[in-house]
């Protein structure tokens, strides 16, 4: 037989008696593709193995750094605190100092300024040393007047010194007599003090 007539090598032959040994042009240059990639992985470590003396690299691993720092023997921002220091630094950091003992006075209004005052007369506003207190008739509002001074004394004992410098002191409300735009210049009006 030549070597044109074996089997397997014709072009019109379309079986073939192939052993384990022998690899066709075709079957080489197309080889079967697995998709999970293991032949990939094997082809790889097979050029590896076949170069002998090559060092081996290992890839570099990286450590993700913490920066932790510890509290050690001092005392730090860190640590366990008690809740009035924390509150305090709180309140002085947001400027509150002033806020918190004007509203701390108006809640003790009664025990700072006396229980027969304090039943008759209560504090509306503060603000840039103005006190405003609303009384219950106008005769208390007189004897608010009067009592000024003791009020700012021991109102600036509780608050700091100087922080209220004056008292206003308002009446009752009222009801309001005016009706309509017009009204009567030197009239008796409603002849009553309410109080």
């Amino acid at each position: 037989m030549t070597t044109d007539d074996r089997p397997g090598d014709r072009a019109d032959d379309h079986t073939s008696d192939h052993t384990g040994d022998e690899v066709t042009p075709e079957a080489a240059a197309a080889p079967d593709h697995q998709a999970d990639g293991l032949d990939l992985a094997r082809s790889a470590a097979r050029a590896a193995a076949a170069t002998p003396g090559a060092p081996v690299r290992k890839r570099p691993t990286f450590r993700r750094r913490t920066f932790t720092k510890s509290s050690g023997a001092r005392p730090d921002d860190r640590d366990p605190q008690m809740l009035d220091q924390a509150m305090g630094r709180l309140i002085a950091s947001h400027g509150w100092e002033l806020d918190l003992k004007v509203q701390g006075v108006f809640g003790r209004w009664a025990e700072l300024v006396g229980s027969e005052i304090g039943d008759h007369c209560t504090p509306e506003s503060f603000a840039d040393g103005r006190l405003v207190v609303r009384t219950d008739s106008t005769a208390w509002a007189t004897q608010l007047k009067l009592l000024t001074p003791t009020v700012v004394r021991r109102l600036n004992e509780e608050l700091g010194d100087g922080t209220v410098t004056v008292i206003e002191v308002l009446g009752p409300h009222l009801p309001h007599w005016t009706k309509g735009r017009l009204s009567s210049r030197d009239g008796r009006g409603p002849r009553d003090t309410y109080g």
